[in-house]
């Protein structure tokens, strides 16, 4: 019988990749479906900092990114048994971890939209836009503009753009890797980070054009 599941630890050091990962992760799950609380505690070191980072790569906030990761090892810790390795067991963290984040931006984005409605309406002072923080240093202010301007671009991207820019430039996969994910072609993946790198190009100043 697991124990509770363990708490995502912000920050925590990235574990060393293992060697050959396939057959580490098979043994893995072979472990977890016979109940190994080893086994369970293995996984979260291992992937934690990689879903983490993952999550808040779509969700741009520590706090809700720890939460959506900790709910994706709770979902591991209750569906391991029907997992039949038909993907490797990392691409179907990312799917998990993806599939959450996305959930949570469409909820949190139809809140702002009733609450700014309702607010239009008189029914509440909600602010939902907090001003730009001012107190970077001049020499920094022009650096920052364009970050602030580059996840915003990101953030605008169509999901499928975005979670296959985000795997690929904030985690690294592959393409192959990339694909399995999203369940769907390379040439597909290729297609979907030419036309976000495309877009991102367009909007960005000359500065940024390295993206």
């Amino acid at each position: 019988m697991y124990t509770l599941p363990l708490p995502i630890v912000q920050g925590a050091a990235a574990p060393a990749a293992p060697g050959p990962a396939a057959a580490a992760d098979a043994e893995l799950v072979a472990q977890l479906q016979q109940g190994s609380e080893a086994a369970f505690r293995t996984l979260v070191e291992r992937y934690q900092n990689r879903i983490y980072r993952t999550v808040l790569s779509l969700l741009r906030s520590p706090e809700e990114a720890e939460d959506v990761a900790q709910e994706v090892f709770v979902e591991v810790y209750q569906t391991i048994g029907r997992f039949r390795g038909e993907a490797a067991l990392s691409t179907w963290l990312y799917r998990l971890a993806t599939s959450r984040a996305l959930k949570n931006r469409r909820r949190a984005r139809a809140q702002k939209r009733f609450a700014y409605f309702t607010s239009l309406l008189g029914f509440d002072n909600q602010v939902l836009h907090e001003p730009a923080d001012q107190g970077h240093p001049q020499a920094q202010l022009e650096e920052q503009q364009q970050l602030t301007l580059l996840l915003a671009l990101i953030d605008r991207l169509p999901e499928q753009q975005q979670v296959a820019f985000t795997l690929r430039h904030e985690q690294e996969l592959s393409y192959e890797e990339i694909a399995a994910v999203l369940n769907t072609t390379v040439p597909a993946v290729e297609s979907l980070l030419f036309r976000a790198r495309r877009t991102l190009r367009h909007h960005l100043s000359p500065a940024l054009r390295h993206v």
